[in-house]
């Protein structure tokens, strides 16, 4: 397991042996994912996740709401 410290900024040093786990290069894309509330989970974005993203949220803007989000909340658990 590895840590990194948060600064007043709200940026963070990924371990070495992540950057090395993952070939990250400076400029990479990186995608969070919240597991469980509280675990994040970190990967490196393809081109195909770049360019896949851009094309849905362009699409999905009718579902951004505070009542769908709260009705589609236990979907996350699944």
């Amino acid at each position: 397991m590895s840590a990194s410290k948060l600064t007043s900024k709200f940026q963070a040093t990924i371990p070495k042996e992540i950057r090395d786990k993952l070939k990250l290069k400076k400029g990479d894309l990186l995608i969070f994912k919240i597991v469980d509330r509280n675990v994040l989970v970190l990967k490196k974005s393809t081109p195909f996740d770049k360019e896949y993203l851009r094309a849905l949220s362009k699409t999905l803007n009718e579902w951004n709401s505070s009542d769908d989000e709260a009705a589609y909340e236990h979907l996350q658990d699944i």
